[in-house]
C-alpha cells in the first residue's frame, strides 16, 4: 500500500491539539495511510512513531500564538521543499495568533500568505461539501465582500479541486443566496439579483438558491458542492450535517492541507477526553489527496 508523507502541526499549546494528534497516531488506518512528521513548539519536529507529549505555554496567549504560528511556518516550509507532500493542522486560536505576531484571521489566510496564492476554504464530508466565498469577516462587512470576483474565485477553485483531488469529472456546483428567500425579488435585499445571479450564470453555477433549501438539495445528491457567501451559513450547514466527521480542506495551495472541523476546545484541554475523529479523518483525507496529486504528477 502506498503511503503519503505528511507534516502535522500541534496547534495552540493550550488546546486539545497534542491530545488529538497523539490519539490519531495510534489509529491503525492512519498508520497504514501515512508517514507523519509531527511539528511541535517553535517548529521542532517529533518522530511520528514516538508519543507526542502535551506542550503548553503556561497560559500565555501571545506565546501560544507564537508557538502555533512557527509550527505552521515550518510545516509549510517542509511542504514547499517537497520533504512532505501535504500538511494537517491542529486548531489554533485566532486571537492568540494575532497576539503572537501573526496578523491573520486564521489558518486559511496565513497559508495563502505564506504560499503567495489565493485560496478558498472547503469543508468536506461524505455527505456534503461547502466552500466559502468569504471567510472570517464581521457580518456587517459581508455584503460588500460578496463580489462577482469572490464568487468566481471560489467556484473556479472548487471546480478544479473537485476534478484534481476528488475525482469528480464534471462538478455540479450550486450557489447559496445571501439574503432570505434569495432576496424575494429585491424585497429583502438586491444583492442576489444584482451580484450573485450574474456571477452564477458566468461561472456555470446553479442558483442562487435560498440557504434553507440548497443544502438539503446537496445532501440529497443534487450537487457536488455548494458555494456559500459567508462563513456562518456555510459552516452551520456542514457542522449540522457532519460535525466531528467533516474535514477542512484548503483549496488553491500547491499542496493539500487539511484540518479538523472544530476549534481548540480549551475548556476540555488536558482532561484526556477530546474526540480525535475529525483529526483522523483529516489525516486520512490529506494522505489520499497527496497520493492523488503525486499520481497525477507522474
Amino acid at each position: 500500500m502506498r503511503r503519503a508523507r505528511l507534516a502535522v502541526t500541534l496547534g495552540d499549546p493550550r488546546g486539545i491539539g497534542a491530545e488529538i494528534v497523539r490519539k490519531a497516531l495510534a489509529d491503525d488506518r492512519v498508520r497504514a495511510a501515512a508517514d507523519l512528521v509531527v511539528v511541535g513548539p517553535a517548529g521542532l519536529e517529533v518522530r511520528a512513531d514516538e508519543m507526542v507529549g502535551d506542550w503548553r505555554a503556561g497560559g500565555d496567549e501571545a506565546e501560544a500564538g507564537r508557538l502555533g504560528g512557527r509550527a505552521i511556518e515550518r510545516a509549510v516550509a517542509l511542504a514547499r521543499t517537497g520533504t512532505v507532500s501535504g500538511i494537517v493542522t491542529a486548531p489554533v486560536d485566532k486571537h492568540a495568533l494575532l497576539a503572537g505576531g501573526y496578523p491573520y484571521p486564521g489558518h486559511t489566510e496565513m497559508l495563502a500568505a505564506l504560499c503567495g496564492t489565493r485560496t478558498a476554504m472547503m469543508l468536506a464530508s461524505e455527505r456534503l461539501r461547502v466552500v466559502l466565498a468569504t471567510t472570517h469577516l464581521a457580518l456587517r462587512d459581508v455584503p460588500q465582500a460578496v463580489t462577482g470576483d469572490a464568487i468566481a474565485h471560489a467556484a473556479r477553485l472548487t471546480r478544479s479541486g473537485l476534478r484534481a483531488w476528488f475525482g469528480v469529472a464534471e462538478p455540479r456546483l450550486a450557489l447559496c443566496a445571501l439574503n432570505p428567500h434569495a432576496g424575494d425579488g429585491g424585497r429583502f435585499g438586491d444583492e442576489d439579483d444584482r451580484v450573485l445571479a450574474p456571477a452564477a450564470r458566468a461561472e456555470g453555477l446553479a442558483g442562487p438558491f435560498p440557504a434553507d433549501t440548497v443544502f438539503v438539495r446537496a445532501l440529497r445528491g443534487e450537487f457536488d458542492a455548494v458555494i456559500a457567501p459567508y462563513h456562518d451559513v456555510g459552516m452551520t450547514a456542514i457542522k449540522v450535517a457532519s460535525f466531528g466527521h467533516a474535514v477542512n480542506v484548503t483549496l488553491g495551495l500547491p499542496f493539500p492541507r487539511t484540518s479538523p472541523d472544530h476549534g481548540t476546545a480549551m475548556d476540555i484541554a488536558g482532561e484526556g477526553r477530546a474526540d480525535p475523529t475529525s483529526m483522523i479523518e483529516a489525516m486520512l483525507m490529506c494522505a489520499a489527496l497527496a497520493l492523488t496529486v503525486r499520481s497525477a504528477d507522474g
